[in-house]
């Protein structure tokens, strides 16, 4: 048809990234070498443990815990009595709000508003999840595309 293919090189490892757990899996690998760096606010008597990046602009409201290695965008929110990480990268505009979560990827401009827990999930830009907080659960795995919304 005309068209030139061509190729790239790639030195040093990789990591085919087609299906959750495979993204899941590259993120733990990426977080593995993460360096501590506080740009936003931590209040008072937060615990955090490991390695913790937090982007300008956001606040850890006391009360929460963040466990490392654990990555926070700009201009987000993690509310008292969230718990964050490990192995959690959470983007910019999030707000964390009384959940639990591990090993996951909340992509940016999501609300998490929930005393769930949450695991092994990739939540797209802009959703929402929010519950009942009477019902606790032991856990929850989401893969939420872009501007969903879940009521739990």
């Amino acid at each position: 048809m005309g068209g030139r293919i061509t190729y790239h090189e790639v030195s040093g490892w990789w990591k085919d990234t087609g299906r959750p757990e495979d993204i899941l899996e590259a993120n733990q690998l990426v977080l593995k070498d993460l360096k501590s760096s506080v740009k936003g606010k931590i209040e008072e008597e937060v615990p955090i443990s490991g390695s913790v990046e937090v982007g300008e602009g956001t606040i850890v409201h006391r009360g929460s815990a963040l466990r490392g290695p654990v990555v926070v965008g700009e201009y987000s929110e993690i509310g008292g009595g969230a718990y964050v990480g490990p192995y959690t990268s959470v983007g910019s505009h999030v707000k964390i709000l009384g959940a639990e979560i591990e090993n996951s990827i909340i992509l940016d401009g999501t609300v998490v508003d929930c005393r769930e827990r949450i695991v092994d999930s990739i939540i797209g830009k802009n959703s929402k999840i929010i519950s009942d907080h009477t019902y606790r659960p032991s856990g929850r795995r989401f893969v939420v595309g872009e501007s969903t919304f879940v009521s739990l």
